[in-house]
């Protein structure tokens, strides 16, 4: 599950709702769905068509600043139709609904690879979705916060989509004493409006990193950038997905990065040169186990609302590894990661943040941004380019 932030109504949000397409074979789905999207003062459907060539035809006309996509559909599917679409407008933003398959996650992950800004895994059934109030909750959440974020960029304003919580304000954190070989923040440095600190000196023994809504696709284009780099440390990833969907994520960072890639196991122990995924519906965190240091995955409720969540796997990162972690918070809704971003950068380790411009939605790396902990603020190819120095001995 995704952590959602909701945007605060405004009333010109009301007279100026987010126009938003429904696309599925099902009429009862379509119904639905409509509904739901219709019960928000932000939001108003415009269109309902049941397969991809009419709402191909349609999207000019109707001109939607969503169009939420099913998969399977006679005629014309949702992956056949989701770059006909985009085609004929630019700024679209295409939220793909599919069920929990192996094949649905396979094509869905394509979809996002094609330009989808995200996806909702949809229950099986009708009377599933009509029963799944999580369904709904994130369906809707989702739609209304990425298309104020289109909307506020084509009109030159921030997109910035508010954090689950306050941040803190930039300068409120006192750090502490830096561990040896840690760099002492950076007096007065600041990009926007928030600090930055000092790089630790340490040389990363660990790379962790968390990401939500645009994660897929963050995620694969910085893999392909540090693969050849990280043979010297194992690699932890939290990115807010559903069972099925995060070992296929697995596999595509596999061929990204040229490195072996899996979700995590119980017990397993971490080895330097390997990418671990936390797997959908569990909880990732790192233990000591002698000498070595091991996956547990543990059922505990939701953390943010997520389930994996970053927060443990960053705090168990930060026990461990101290100032020697290097960890990244890439783009995604709400504030997850923050709270384990603060004991990261009190124990000296160095955290990068990626760039609002850069990121689906400047949630998740927004608020780590504005803790004050982190080293750089960054667009996403820089990122790689930075981690792949760091990683192989160079100053930051």
């Amino acid at each position: 599950m995704s952590a959602i932030a909701r945007p605060p109504t405004t009333a010109g949000a009301v007279t100026n709702p987010i126009r938003v397409m429904v696309v599925d074979d099902s009429v009862v789905i379509r119904g639905l769905v409509g509904r739901w999207v219709d019960e928000d003062p932000q939001l108003a459907v415009v269109a309902s068509h049941r397969n991809g060539r009419l709402a191909v035809e349609d999207v000019q006309r109707s001109n939607p600043d969503v169009v939420i996509l099913d998969i399977e559909m006679p005629d014309m599917d949702g992956l056949t139709a989701l770059p006909l679409l985009l085609e004929r407008k630019k700024d679209l933003v295409v939220v793909v609904a599919s069920t929990l398959t192996r094949r649905n996650a396979e094509i869905s992950l394509k979809a996002l690879s094609l330009g989808a800004a995200d996806y909702v895994p949809k229950p099986e059934s009708n009377s599933g979705v009509t029963t799944s109030p999580e369904f709904r909750r994130e369906l809707v959440e989702k739609v209304l916060n990425l298309g104020l974020r289109a909307r506020a960029r084509s009109q030159g304003r921030s997109g910035v989509v508010a954090p689950a919580h306050h941040p803190t304000p930039p300068g409120a954190i006192a750090p502490r004493a830096a561990p040896a070989g840690a760099v002492m923040p950076r007096a007065g440095a600041r990009t926007g409006s928030f600090t930055v600190r000092g790089y630790s000196s340490v040389r990363p023994r660990i790379l962790a990193i968390g990401s939500s809504t645009g994660g897929p696709q963050a995620l694969n284009a910085l893999f392909g950038e540090i693969g050849s780099s990280m043979g010297q440390v194992p690699v932890v990833v939290t990115q807010h997905m559903p069972p099925t969907f995060t070992a296929i994520l697995a596999e595509h960072i596999a061929k990204a990065a040229g490195r072996p890639a899996a979700e995590g196991k119980d017990g397993e122990v971490l080895q330097p040169g390997r990418i671990y995924v936390a797997p959908g519906g569990r909880h990732m965190v790192l233990a000591k186990n002698g000498a070595d240091v091991a996956i547990r995955l543990t059922d505990g409720p939701p953390v943010n609302f997520c389930k994996p969540a970053v927060d443990p796997l960053f705090h168990t990162v930060a026990e461990i590894y101290g100032n020697a972690t290097l960890a990244l918070v890439l783009t995604g809704m709400g504030a997850d990661g923050a709270e384990g971003i603060r004991e990261i950068g009190k124990l000296g380790g160095s955290v990068i943040a990626q760039d609002e411009e850069s990121s689906v939605v400047w949630g998740m790396p927004g608020a780590a941004a504005h803790t004050g902990m982190c080293s750089d603020v960054l667009p996403l190819p820089e990122i790689g380019r930075k981690v792949s120095r760091i990683l192989l001995g160079g100053r930051p």
